[in-house]
């Protein structure tokens, strides 16, 4: 009996390599300055723009790539080996802008898809604040009826590319006397409503060319037809955008680490002791096998992950979950080992190391900890 063993396509492999072309040439040569001055990486938007990898998940009917949830993870997996902070825009665009694709109307899609396929925005998304991170239930952002609209008062915390973004889905509670998570409503902020402004920048230990603010909302009125959704609708809304989401932080993860491991690959073949190159040594390729090892297995998980994700698998709270938090620590393991290869050298910023292992920790904490992705995988378990 025959069987097709898993592999990936030769369109995948063929854009893995289109991908890495990109970031190598135009990505990783302006990696250590992003890093530097905290700056957005307008080098490498401009360049995945020209490239459509800015958002490829974009359906093709609304004039983006159209490309599957693998193909996705490729080019963020690729993009991260080369800048972390280079690969949240198209991450974060996915995040944003997918709530309107599972639950938005036809006419919120053609109104917001089309610029965000174009290049000619961005998309945030805006679930925690201040004291509600993992327990999103507990938000306090409300959005208040008035007539054919609502006006918006609140806070959004901790989001990507925010003031770079010209859109933004935030979840609010719209009905504060509902049942606790099911009184949540989802809309579309733009960057021009009148009322919403920005925070000042975190300070942050890595990713620190992607822009992390607070979003402000005083008396921001919005039209009746900017909801994603039901009302009512929007935490189950958020929370299933998560479950597909989570896989590309993983990816993420995955690509930080491949960047981490190339490096210290390249450097131990080259540096010299007692009279040989390091990677003669056998401590040295036992720790080589063991990173190679955990990136390949983090990538396995991905890619099934992935494909569950494009299938939309009812398993796949699990699988991204597994995803996410497996590739996230062994992300930050593996750059941790690297600088250690590199002794001396990997803790200064004269090789990316060091930006790499700053870059990794983010990843075992947004999108859900890694402690949260426990509770998520335990709670599939214990459901049969």
């Amino acid at each position: 009996m025959a069987f097709d063993l898993f592999r990936t396509t030769d369109d995948h492999d063929a854009l893995r390599a289109a991908v890495r072309e990109l970031a190598d040439e135009r990505i990783a040569p302006h990696a250590a300055e992003v890093d530097e001055l905290a700056q957005f990486p307008k080098a490498a938007y401009d360049a995945l723009v020209a490239s459509d990898f800015h958002a490829p998940h974009v359906p093709e009917e609304y004039g983006g790539a159209g490309a599957d949830a693998l193909a996705t993870c490729v080019v963020i997996e690729e993009v991260a080996r080369a800048c972390a902070s280079s690969s949240l825009i198209p991450a974060v665009n996915k995040l944003g802008s997918l709530p309107l694709m599972l639950a938005g109307s036809e006419e919120l899609k053609r109104k917001y898809l089309p610029p965000l396929a174009a290049g000619d925005a961005l998309f945030s998304y805006g679930l925690s604040e201040r004291d509600a991170g993992s327990d999103t239930a507990s938000m306090r952002c409300r959005a208040t009826p008035t007539g054919d609209g609502w006006v918006l008062n609140g806070q959004k915390s901790w989001i990507t590319n925010a003031g770079e973004s010209e859109y933004y889905t935030v979840l609010a509670v719209t009905d504060p006397d509902g049942a606790r998570g099911k009184n949540i409503s989802a809309f579309v902020v733009e960057r021009s409503d009148p009322g919403f402004t920005f925070g000042a920048k975190e300070k942050k230990l890595g990713i620190k060319g992607s822009p992390t603010r607070e979003l402000l909302f005083d008396n921001v009125p919005l039209p009746g037809d900017r909801m994603v959704g039901e009302p009512g609708q929007g935490l189950k809304i958020a929370l299933r955008t998560l479950d597909h989401t989570r896989v590309t932080i993983a990816a993420q993860a995955v690509g930080i680490a491949q960047g981490a491991l190339d490096h210290a690959v390249a450097y131990v073949k080259e540096r010299k002791q007692f009279g040989k190159n390091i990677a003669d040594f056998q401590g040295i390729q036992f720790m080589l096998a063991d990173m190679a090892m955990a990136v390949e297995t983090a990538r396995q998980m991905v890619y099934v992950a992935a494909a569950k994700s494009e299938r939309d698998d009812r398993d796949l709270a699990f699988f991204g979950a597994a995803a996410k938090c497996n590739a996230s620590d062994v992300a930050m393991k593996v750059t941790t080992d690297a600088v250690q290869l590199l002794g001396g050298y990997g803790y200064t910023q004269d090789f990316p190391l060091e930006r790499m292992m700053r870059d990794a920790k983010i990843t075992q904490i947004y999108e859900g900890t890694n402690q949260i992705q426990r509770v998520v995988m335990a709670r599939h378990l214990l459901k049969g």
